[in-house]
């Protein structure tokens, strides 16, 4: 009778997978989220494992086992269990006189990006490195199964287990974009014109976008394919340690720029990207034309030179794209998320996210700011289209008619025709502290998918961290790429000061 009443409350608790989240967890697709904390203080296990018994151990996905066969009718599902956060918290031991703590940290995390999170248990842990280096008195490493939760509520999810430094009851502030929609000085019947004008040429121009977005993703299903460049995956790099390397740049750099062009601070790093990229690639390849029929052959150049006219033209005709997924569903709050998981009260959750095809514009400009241009021109055109929400439409009826395995052979077709995946996530406006451990950096990334090249932006306090996540075998200088990175943005800001567009920041 006892036994039954457990069973009971196991079936009651149980919880079947979304589509997105039967993705993650496909042998071929199994995606996993890293996120590095620089702390300010030497590390404390025993605090963090007392903070996370108040706020992941009660989460439900977080104190969930994954059952992928004895749900109803054999479909994956989660089950709720007890949680021993001891066995989630994992300090190595580290020697204290580390020769380069930089390096072994970098070789750490590619390890753990090669050891599976072991399914008998709630899929995430916490290693806890006592190991001072450039950036950090010590470092907390979150890695989390992408199955439990789309990026934007992971992130939600982490910042909700903080608190400011200067404040330890309040929650983190976190920056809300503004929206603003045309004129506001029309009053009246010249307003209702307006208004109508506009809803016609924004509906003709949504219908028109999302038409031209879902034929380039049909084909790049059927068979277009990014250009080959030294970026684009190889078979099986999914399955290959990452190396995983970051910069820590200034917020303020971005924003000055971001005023001064009238931008998002979102077109402001893409544009950043568009012109490091560049640099990149044209530093270490030489391109040239070949016999009579023009072609792109890519030679390893060890030393810096100055492009060729030709191989400008060649760099311009690269087709070069991101597969970025778009959360689809409202971001659930930070206070809400608190709340939950102190006082365990519902709210909204899971991975619910469509895919869209960012086209890079890549090219040796003479003027840096035309990368800038370029980048607001892309944005704001995907902007008005639906691209995201029928790409999740398309995989959920392909995942219900033929199944699994044909939906993740698409979405596998899709990222392997593209080069890389890009995010920019923004973060508190100020210091927080993680269960009492003040934070000077965090550098969130992904890894599991098929792509050789990963670019994550996070914002935190006056700093953006850009992550780099290479395969490589394929990347061998991820290193040099973030150099390039941080370059490009020092160039775009020179630029805007030497022609006094600063003065513009409002």
């Amino acid at each position: 009778m006892e036994k039954n009443k457990t069973r009971d409350m196991v079936e009651e608790e149980e919880e079947p997978l979304s589509p997105c989240s039967r993705l993650f967890n496909s042998p071929d697709f199994n995606c996993a989220i890293i996120v590095t904390m620089g702390c300010k203080v030497k590390g404390n296990p025993p605090a963090i494992i007392e903070g996370l018994k108040h706020t992941l151990a009660n989460h439900p996905r977080f104190s969930s086992i994954l059952d992928m066969k004895n749900g109803k009718k054999g479909k994956p599902r989660w089950v709720r269990t007890k949680v021993r956060v001891e066995e989630h918290v994992i300090v190595p031991d580290i020697e204290p006189n580390t020769e380069n703590p930089d390096q072994y940290l970098e070789d750490y995390i590619s390890k753990l990006t090669t050891v599976p999170l072991d399914l008998s248990k709630p899929l995430w842990e916490i290693h806890v490195l006592c190991l001072k280096t450039s950036n950090a008195e010590s470092i907390g490493i979150l890695k989390i199964h992408h199955s439990l939760g789309d990026g934007m509520s992971l992130m939600s999810l982490f910042l909700a287990c903080t608190r400011k430094t200067s404040d330890p009851e309040a929650l983190p502030t976190v920056a809300v974009q503004k929206k603003q929609f045309g004129p506001s000085c029309y009053t009246g019947f010249f307003n209702k014109i307006w208004w109508l004008f506009v809803g016609l040429w924004f509906i003709l121009r949504l219908v028109f976008n999302t038409f031209i977005d879902v034929l380039m993703f049909a084909l790049t299903i059927c068979f277009l394919r990014d250009t080959e460049t030294p970026l684009l995956a190889k078979p099986g790099s999914e399955l290959k340690p990452k190396k995983f390397v970051y910069r820590i740049i200034s917020f303020d750099d971005v924003k000055l720029v971001k005023n001064a062009m009238n931008m998002t601070v979102n077109d402001v790093l893409l544009g950043v990207t568009q012109a490091g990229l560049s640099r990149y690639l044209s530093r270490r390849y030489v391109w040239f034309s070949h016999s009579s029929k023009e072609a792109l052959v890519i030679y390893v150049n060890e030393i810096d030179q100055e492009a060729t006219p030709k191989s400008k033209d060649l760099m311009r005709r690269i087709r070069l794209r991101s597969a970025i997924m778009i959360n689809l569903r409202p971001n659930t709050g930070i206070e809400a998320l608190a709340d939950m998981m102190a006082k365990k009260s519902k709210c909204k959750w899971g991975n619910l996210f469509g895919y869209i095809l960012l086209p890079f514009s890549l090219g040796l400009e003479t003027d840096p700011l035309e990368y800038l241009r370029r980048a607001k021109v892309t944005v704001d055109r995907k902007k008005q289209s639906l691209e995201a929400v029928f790409s999740m439409a398309f995989f959920k009826l392909i995942l219900k008619v033929m199944g699994l395995k044909a939906s993740v052979v698409l979405v596998r077709k899709v990222i392997h025709s593209t080069t890389l995946s890009f995010s920019n996530v923004v973060g508190p406006k100020e210091e927080i502290t993680f269960h009492g451990h003040p934070l000077s950096y965090i550098a969130p990334s992904v890894f599991g998918h098929p792509h050789a090249l990963t670019l994550h932006f996070q914002s935190y306090e006056n700093k953006v961290i850009i992550s780099v996540t290479a395969d490589p075998t394929v990347i061998p200088d991820p290193h040099k790429m973030c150099d390039d990175l941080v370059e490009s943005l020092k160039l775009i800001k020179s630029s805007v000061l030497e022609r006094g567009l600063y003065e513009m920041e409002v």
